[in-house]
């Protein structure tokens, strides 16, 4: 140990005096620096020591309490042992000599644990001794220990560490400790250590438990691994552990690496690195350890033992045995399939590849898991395809091509032939050939060079599928056929073809997209490749070899678009070839292959297609070996098929034959018409001579397969250039296969194919001759449209499919036979009429069925005809009009489709005709009609016989018309409904086109009504009385009088007449007119007892025609004239006397109800509302419904007032519209205006009256009466002057609407006088009177209004309370209006008194039993409260009904009392007394009921006795009243007004009884004050009165100071109060009451 004289004086000598200061400073009571200031000490030990390291080191063999150093001095000697600057080594020496081992340890050893700097010094001198030691012997002679000192040093710092220290949690001692073990292990003896493995591994694995950072876990086995490896042998107890240490090694590999944390990636590196070295130790204990963690079911531990066996491969030796276990881990772990580890699985693959692992037997199975990770619909991700095709590219270039080529592979074929095209072009640029021997040496195993070509090019049919499916395929063969290729089979002219063809396809795929590419030109492209290829192999055998490929492929290959391109691959393969012999045996093996299928037979007939196109004779040939099999018992093959199959392979058989001659007809430029009729009569002797019965089954199979022949045949340009005898033949064995069909069935389509092959033959040479086609036409008539019905085709299926198929087939059928009928057209278009005439057995046939098919023809002849527009023959119809009959006749047929059909024929019979016509116009030199042929269609015909009578009706005389009407006229009551119709439609057509030129009217009308009343079908009567209608529009003069002679009330036939005349526009206005006529000529006439019978009919033809009327237009013209015609002959009705129960008219009820009767009158007033509702005026109905104006109408004395409520409402507020006024437009009511004002001194009372009852109503409208001018009023003043009462009103009903304008009601302000002067007369005067007033003062402007009402309000007033109840009404609904307008103008004093005068009128009219006097009386009091200002009774009197009025009456009276002055009390008392007097026992009631209400809320003991007298009198003036309950009324006011007077107040005030007894000191009598209520009685003592309230002044002034806190102001007050009470303003007997209250205005 060194001791302290060992430090010489220079040392002390350095720092002097301070450094011995500052170890005295950490000396001092054992204060240890912290913070900060140990950070500072820190620094300053470590300079020093740098210096003078003896002092520091001195300073640490101090004696230190038995405690520990201060932390700065121990990290300061940290440092120095560390430190690498350090002026020598000699110094760094001596610091680790003089901090020896035995002093580093002595601290730890004295408790358990200690400080971290501690740690410090320790671990620094655990290092830098192992260092040191590893330097060799030069170093110990600096340092005083040796390595064998050292080695058993480290051994007892270890064990004082486990026995000392607690190292068992996660904690900053543990992590350091763990560091310093690990370096322990290297300085300890080993066999010392390997004795200490148990017990370490324990440890860790607690410290595992414990969660310390897994670095030092890591670390420390990693130093305890290498320490032992570095011995040579691990030792028996570290072998025991292993289990427990790869379970923490791959525990700690577990933990996430953070690229972040240094210590997490330094962590899964030592963890590896342990795994380095256990391997080395124990090689074949550990590698099955890693293997059981690869093959659990945890994918972290399997990545984590991927890891370390890839870490570690290198140092295994690779046995047989390893190569085995390793793939059979690998085998399971592709089994489990983790995605979570296939990312680190395919990095093990990749090092097993790296290892030749794939060339082992069971790399065929890693290598298809590469492939399926590869493939490009799986979601993987882009790091995973790299790792792919990496591994990929350690597979064999002829492995990985045959790979690729494997159907299995698709979906990875894009990956797989990117890898090989890059194997390849690495191949190439290294000088080797990639088209390697092995491809055709080793067939076998990899895959030949017609395979891999085969498939290539297949693959690049679809160029875009998946992508890049065809760039992959062309740049894969690119790759593998280099220009300097020597393969001994393909020669270098095709590696030239190839750098040409190849980069251009690939341009054509760069320059498109799957969008825009044309498949087709593409794939020809790929075929002329393919051809060029094969012309530049030239080689037989490698071409035999290719093609047996294509039939391989072609049988096994299931894409139908693929397979057809490897049928055209195969064609274009074989056409290459020039042997003979392979050619005709390839053609016999591809007429072998599978060809059950459609796309298989034409995949077989355009390989021979192609062929042919070099070989045509060896394919013809080859075709007619084949087809030896048809006719040939002894060779066919088919009769060695079972008999179930042997019919249908018959067919198939005959299909590719025929199939394959049409494909070979359409390729050929017309060598194959030289052999054509040769291959007819063939196609004969193959039915002929068949080796199969002849049944159903194989006549359309035949058929079938011929059909493909002659469509093909008959479309080719070439083929009419030639002729073919057995055409004829062909046509007449079709012929006689569709007589041998059945006509009560179709259950094939041998009829149909049969037909289609004619029709196919049908301009090929030679023509068949009239007679041949005479006898076609009839087969296949009979044949076809003699089949049952399709829905007994139906019926007689077994299946609802089955029936679907059979309709469908009979569709077919029918078209078929429609073409065949064009075939011949074009062949003879002169023959169309012989056509038709065959047609006529089934035209007219009474089945359904049959007529409409033989229409389906006749209107596809006449249709075709049309459309040739081939008229320079003539076609002549001899019998056009027998052909017009039957078509007329078949477009109204009960069959809906037979009457479109034959709309279809007449239209194009009507264009041949038409056409015709204008051919001849231009031989002639005359100009064509143009347009013509647009203005009808089949449309136009369809169901319509009128149109097809108006196409034709220009060439009838009148003669002939007439005739065809009175024939047609015979046709009604055919029992069959269609016909009957048809001729009601001829008739209605030729009456609308020509109806003028009819003659023999009144022969028709007649002949019509008489069929009319006869049984006929509804439509048909409809349209009969239709073609009436539009006779009676040409004829109106004629028809309707004839109609209005027929006897009253009519039948149901004339009044469809009628009714009928008002649905067409033209023939309502023509008959209105006429009717009009009648009523203005026999109305304008003076009046005549017997009521004439004609107006009466009018009534009821005009009933009919507007009650259904479907032309407004039409009424709307004629509406004023027409309405006032009817009114007026209404007024003439209403004045008739009608017999009692004349019914003039009957209206049939709904179902199950009975008819209506009319008289004359009712009649009249219905057909009044009818012209409102068919002039589109119902709003007047319903109108005239609500206010009974057609009750008014139907009375003579109100007739007038139906009139003007009817036009516009007075009773209604005078700002709404209603009645004529409102629904009618301002132009209509001009035009009504127009005919009235010629009518106003019309010489007719009926027409007078109505006139000016318009005129007066329609003034309501502004324009009307800003029309009129100056002479409207003077009118209207001459009426009222005049002494008809009727004439009256009307004249102030036309005043009343004339005040409602602006203006007009200032210029009637003078006739204010006039009116008030007819406020006393009769009723319904007086209540125009008032509105007319009422309107002037509501619409007028200025101050001037107040003046006026004040003028009437003594004139109104009484009317409030009249005994009519209409005028009482009128007066108070106007009276309300007049003081909602007064009070916009702030009423002052005298208008105010005015308006008081109302209200006692009021609240006795409110008692009224009447609910409208009620409600006017309550609308009124309302606005009288607005206008005086009691507000608190405005929502009372608003909302007052008749049951609760007389508790509002209360509430008045209460509110009267409580709020007013005496004086206005008692004037309204006053004025009630008025009232007691009226002959109307309700008023004296509804007075008594007021004063009884208002005495009751009075203080009667304070009025004076003289009113009281005067009150008690005035009502008892009614004890005697001739009404019972008024007396008993009466009886009962009296006697509470004597409770009322007898009633004293008990209590008075202090003051009073202070003046009492002043008065009786002074001596003077104290006078009682009592108020008076009515300023009629003369009040005495008012004199007196005053001088003493002056005497009394003084003396009140005097007690005033003395009671001024109780009584103050008192006299004062009373003083004023009497003189208000005293005024001027007590009111007279004739003055109004005076207006008071606290609400007043």
């Amino acid at each position: 140990m060194v001791g302290s004289s060992d430090i010489t004086d220079r040392e002390w000598g350095i720092s002097g005096k301070n450094i011995e200061d500052i170890m005295e400073a950490l000396q001092v009571a054992d204060q240890k620096p912290q913070g900060e200031l140990e950070e500072l000490c820190t620094g300053i030990l470590t300079a020093l020591g740098f210096q003078s390291p003896g002092i520091v080191i001195f300073k640490l063999w101090d004696r230190w309490h038995n405690n520990l150093p201060p932390n700065c001095l121990l990290i300061a000697v940290g440092r120095l042992i560390f430190f690498q600057g350090c002026p020598d080594s000699e110094g760094r020496a001596r610091i680790r000599n003089q901090a020896s081992w035995t002093q580093s340890i002595k601290f730890p050893a004295l408790r358990l644990g200690c400080s971290p700097p501690w740690h410090t010094v320790l671990k620094a001198l655990v290092i830098s001794v192992r260092k040191h030691l590893d330097l060799g012997t030069k170093e110990d002679e600096i340092m005083d220990i040796t390595q064998e000192a050292a080695s058993l040093k480290a051994y007892l710092t270890l064990r004082l560490l486990f026995n000392r220290w607690s190292l068992k949690s996660n904690n900053k001692v543990t992590e350091q400790a763990l560091v310093i073990t690990g370096h322990l292990f290297f300085l300890m003896p080993p066999s010392k250590l390997k004795n200490q493995v148990n017990r370490l591994t324990r440890w860790l694995m607690t410290l595992i438990s414990a969660k310390v950072v897994p670095f030092y876990i890591s670390q420390c086995i990693c130093q305890l691994t290498e320490a032992l490896a570095l011995s040579g042998y691990g030792g028996i107890n570290l072998e025991s552990q292993l289990e427990n240490i790869i379970g923490m090694l791959f525990e700690q590999l577990s933990e996430t690496v953070k690229d972040s944390d240094s210590l997490s990636v330094q962590n899964h590196s030592l963890a590896l690195r342990s795994f380095y070295n256990l391997i080395q130790l124990y090689n074949d204990q550990v590698i099955p350890l890693i293997r059981k963690n690869m093959q659990t079911s945890d994918p972290a531990k399997i990545v984590s033992a991927l890891q370390v066996f890839m870490h570690v491969f290198q140092e295994v030796p690779q046995t047989e045995q390893l190569q085995s276990e390793v793939m059979h881990s690998v085998i399971i772990m592709i089994q489990e399939d983790l995605k979570p580890v296939q990312k680190a699985l395919l990095n093990f693959i990749e090092m097993l590849g790296q290892h030749d692992y794939l060339a082992l037997p069971q790399g065929n199975f890693i290598i298809n898991y590469v492939i399926r990770l590869s493939e490009s619909d799986c979601s993987n991700e882009e790091d995973i395809q790299i790792l792919c095709s990496k591994i990929l590219q350690m597979v064999s270039l002829p492995k990985l091509i045959t790979l690729a080529c494997q159907p299995s592979n698709t979906l990875a074929f894009v990956l797989l032939s990117k890898t090989a095209t890059k194997m390849a072009l690495r191949a190439r640029s290294r000088g080797q050939v990639p088209y390697l021997s092995s491809f055709h040496l080793s067939p076998t195993q990899f895959i030949s060079p017609q395979k891999l070509l085969t498939h290539l090019v297949v693959l690049s049919v679809k160029p875009y599928r998946e992508g890049e499916f065809g760039v992959s395929s062309l740049r894969l063969l690119y790759a593998l056929h280099p220009i300097t290729s020597l393969h001994p089979i393909i020669n270098s002219s095709v590696g030239q073809l190839w750098m040409k063809k190849i980069p251009q396809m690939l341009q054509i795929l760069d320059d498109h997209t799957e969008k825009n590419l044309n498949q087709e030109e593409w794939e020809d492209r790929l075929l002329q490749f393919s051809s060029q290829s094969l012309v530049a192999i030239d080689d037989d055998s490698w071409l035999e070899q290719l093609i047996k490929v294509v039939l391989e492929r072609i049988n096994y290959f299931s894409d139908d678009e693929e397979k057809a391109f490897l049928y055209k691959f195969f064609g274009f393969t074989l056409r290459t070839s020039r042997n003979m012999k392979l050619i005709k045996m390839m053609i016999s093996s591809i007429l072998q292959t599978v060809h059950e299928e459609l796309q298989e037979r034409e995949g077989i007939a355009v390989a021979l297609s192609i062929v042919s196109m070099k070989h045509l004779k060896i394919v013809l040939d080859q075709l007619q070996v084949y087809s030896a099999v048809l006719t040939d018992k002894d060779s066919s093959f088919i009769l060695k098929l079972m008999k179930e199959h042997q019919r249908r392979e018959w067919g198939l058989v005959c299909n590719i034959i025929y199939l394959s001659y049409s494909k070979i007809i359409l390729e050929s430029k017309g060598d194959i018409f030289t052999h054509l009729d040769g291959i007819l009569a063939m196609v004969l002797q193959h039915y002929h001579n068949c080796i199969m019965e002849k049944d159903k089954n194989l006549k359309l199979e035949y058929l079938d397969a011929l059909t493909k022949l002659t469509n093909i045949l008959s479309s080719h340009p070439m083929a009419f250039q030639f002729k073919f005898p057995q055409k004829l033949e062909i046509v007449t064995f079709m012929m006689e296969l569709i007589r041998e069909e059945p006509l009560n069935s179709i259950s094939s389509s041998i009829r149909l194919k049969a037909m289609n092959i004619i029709i196919d033959f049908r301009k090929l040479h030679p023509l068949m001759e009239l007679e041949e086609r005479t006898e076609l036409l009839r087969t296949c008539y009979k044949s076809v449209l003699c089949l049952p019905s399709t829905e007994v085709l139906q019926k007689e299926a077994s299946s609802l499919q089955e029936a679907q198929a059979t309709v469908d087939l009979f569709r077919e059928t029918l078209q078929s036979l429609l073409r065949l009928m064009e075939t011949l057209i074009v062949e003879m278009p002169s023959r169309i009429q012989h056509c038709l005439e065959l047609l006529d057995t089934w035209l007219n046939s009474q089945k359904d069925n049959e007529r409409e098919r033989a229409m389906w023809c006749a209107a596809r002849i006449l249709g075709f005809t049309a459309k040739m527009n081939n008229f320079g023959m003539d076609i002549e119809f001899s019998r056009l009009g027998r052909l017009v009959r039957l078509l007329a006749l078949r477009c109204q047929d009960p069959v809906d489709n037979i009457c479109f059909l034959s709309a279809q024929a007449v239209y194009s019979l009507y264009c041949i005709l038409l056409l015709q016509k204008q051919m001849g116009r231009k031989k002639q030199g005359l100009w064509e009609e143009e347009g013509k042929n647009e203005v009808y269609s089949a449309n136009v015909f369809y169901n319509n016989t009128f149109e097809i009578a108006k196409a034709f009706a220009e060439y009838f005389t009148k003669m002939q018309l007439t005739t065809l009407v009175l024939t047609a006229m015979e046709g009604l009551t055919d029992s069959r409904a269609k016909v009957s119709l048809a001729a009601a439609q001829l008739m209605s057509a030729v009456m609308k086109e020509r109806g003028r030129d009819m003659i023999k009217i009144e022969e028709v009308v007649e002949g019509i009504l008489e069929r009319l009343n006869s049984q006929l079908e509804p439509n048909t009567k409809e349209e009969t009385v239709r073609a009436m209608c539009l006779l009676a529009g040409n004829n109106t003069h004629t028809v309707v009088p004839m109609l209005l002679n027929k006897t009253l009330p009519w039948d149901r036939t004339n009044l469809a007449l009628w009714k009928a005349f008002g649905n067409q526009r033209e023939t309502t206005i023509s008959v209105l007119q006429l009717l009009i006529g009648i009523l203005e000529r026999l109305h304008s006439k003076e009046e005549t007892k017997e009521m004439a019978f004609q107006p009466v009919a009018v009534t009821c033809a005009l009933y009919e025609m507007l009650s259904g009327s479907l032309c407004q237009e039409a009424v709307q013209e004629l509406y004023p004239r027409l309405l006032l015609a009817i009114l007026c002959h209404l007024y003439w009705v209403i004045e008739q006397n009608v017999p009692q129960k004349m019914v003039v008219y009957s209206k049939e009820g709904g179902p199950g109800s009975k008819s209506k009767p009319f008289d004359p009158t009712s009649c009249a007033l219905e057909v009044v509302k009818l012209v409102f509702s068919a002039a589109a005026y119902d709003g007047v109905v319903v109108y005239g419904d609500q206010h009974c104006c057609w009750d008014l109408l139907s009375c003579p004395r109100f007739y007038y007032i139906g009139i003007m409520d009817l036009t516009s409402n007075s009773w209604l507020p005078v700002f709404h519209p209603s009645g004529i006024v409102k629904t009618c437009e301002p132009a209509i009511l001009h035009r009504i205006l127009n005919l009235v004002r010629s009518l106003l001194y019309s010489s007719s009372y009926h027409w007078k009256i109505l006139a000016r009852a318009f005129y007066a109503q329609l003034l309501w409208h502004r324009s009307v009466a800003q029309t009129l001018g100056q002479d409207l009023l003077v009118n209207l003043i001459k009426w009222v002057k005049e002494p008809n009462l009727i004439m009256k009103e009307v004249g102030l009903r036309g005043i009343s609407n004339l005040a409602l304008h602006p203006g007009q009601a200032e210029s009637l302000k003078g006739q204010v006088p006039f009116l008030k002067d007819l406020l006393k007369n009769e009723a319904r005067v007086t209540v125009q009177a008032v509105k007319s007033l009422r309107n002037i003062i509501c619409h007028g402007k200025g101050e001037d209004i107040k003046v006026v009402f004040c003028s009437i309000s003594k004139q109104l007033c009484p009317l409030i309370n009249d005994e009519r109840d209409q005028v009482k009404i009128s007066a108070t609904s106007a009276l309300s209006h007049m003081l909602r307008h007064i009070d916009k103008f702030k009423p002052r004093l005298t208008t105010r008194r005015e308006i008081y005068t109302f209200l006692v009128p009021l609240l006795l009219s409110i008692q009224d039993n009447n609910t409208e006097v009620v409600k006017a009386c309550g609308r009124a009091l309302t606005e009288w409260t607005n206008v005086i200002g009691w507000s608190s009774l405005t929502q009372t009197f608003r909302h007052i009904t008749l049951s609760d009025h007389i508790q509002v009456l209360e509430e008045t009276c209460k509110y009267l009392v409580n709020t007013s002055k005496t004086q206005l009390v008692g004037d309204l008392l006053f004025q009630s007394f008025g009232f007691l007097k009226s002959s109307q026992s309700f008023l004296r009631a509804a007075a008594i009921n007021f004063i009884a209400l208002t005495v009751k809320k009075l203080n009667m003991s304070q009025i004076h006795e003289d009113d009281v007298e005067l009150l008690q009198n005035a009502i008892g003036n009614l004890r005697n009243d001739p009404v019972e309950s008024i007396q008993s009324l009466v009886n009962t006011t009296l006697k509470k007004i004597d409770e009322y007077i007898n009633f004293r107040s008990i209590s008075t005030s202090r003051m009073s009884q202070i003046s009492n007894n002043i008065l009786k000191v002074t001596g003077i009598k104290n006078p009682e004050r009592k108020k008076r209520l009515f300023r009629s009685v003369k009040r005495e003592r008012d004199d007196d009165n005053q001088k003493i309230w002056r005497w009394l002044q003084s003396p009140l002034n005097s007690l005033r100071n003395r009671y001024s806190g109780r009584v103050k102001d008192i006299p004062h007050k009373s003083g004023n109060s009497d003189k208000q009470s005293t005024g001027s303003q007590v009111p007279t007997s004739e003055s109004p009451p005076t207006e008071a209250g606290p609400a007043a205005k």
